[in-house]
Parts: C-alpha cells; structure tokens; sequence
C-alpha cells in the first residue's frame, strides 16, 4: 500500500504564512511527479503546483506567492504558501505518480488538509 500523508495547514490571517508537507511511503520504485491541488467552495479539484525533475509549474493565482520543492531522497513534496489571500482558502491535496514494484504506474492522494484565510 503507497499512501501519502500530508502535513501542516490550519487557519491564518490575510498576508499569513503556511508551509505544507507530504511524504510518500510503502512499497515504491519512482515517483515521476508530485504536486498539490487544491479544492474550494464550488468542489473543484484543480492544480495549484507540480514538480518533475526539473520542471516547475504554477497556477497564475499563486505565482510570487507559494514554492513548491520536493525532496526524491525522501519521497517528499512541499509547499511554502506566503502572503495568503482569502481565496486561497481551500483544502489542499497532495498527489504523486509512483511507480510500484510490480511495474504499475497509478496517482496517489493525500488525504487533504484544510487551509483558511481570514480576518
């Protein structure tokens, strides 16, 4: 069983800071890619950031903002979320694209954490 468990959230301020973990663990031979989504009110998961090998992308909305780097050695992705808006308020979820032993390739979620921007 591969799982990814996440870390970190909670509620801050507008101009607030927050840093996010998630660290993949189990039987794991590669994970091509990690990134985190996001989900708000209106209950659509969309992509705020990803990181495969040297390629990093962003959502314009958090561009400036938020940095996402990812440890391979410990199977980790992060998140440092500055200067948070209340738009940013959402539960985030980290996600992976591993490949196990027996050669599947599949995405894995985190179980989600909640972020809450607000005065």
């Amino acid at each position: 069983q591969v799982q990814l468990v996440e870390s970190g959230g909670g509620s801050v301020q507008p101009g607030g800071s927050l840093s996010l973990s998630c660290a993949a663990s189990g039987r794991i031979l590669s994970i091509a890619a990690m990134g985190w989504y996001r989900q708000d009110a209106e209950n659509q998961r969309v992509l705020v950031a990803r990181v495969h090998e040297g390629t990093i992308y962003y959502v314009d909305s958090v561009k400036g903002r938020f940095t996402i780097s990812r440890d391979n050695g410990k199977n980790s992705v992060y998140l440092r979320m500055d200067n948070l808006k209340p738009e940013d308020t959402a539960v985030y979820y980290c996600k992976a694209e591993v490949r196990d032993y027996s050669g599947a390739d599949q995405s894995i979620w985190g179980q989600g954490t909640q972020v809450i921007v607000s005065s």
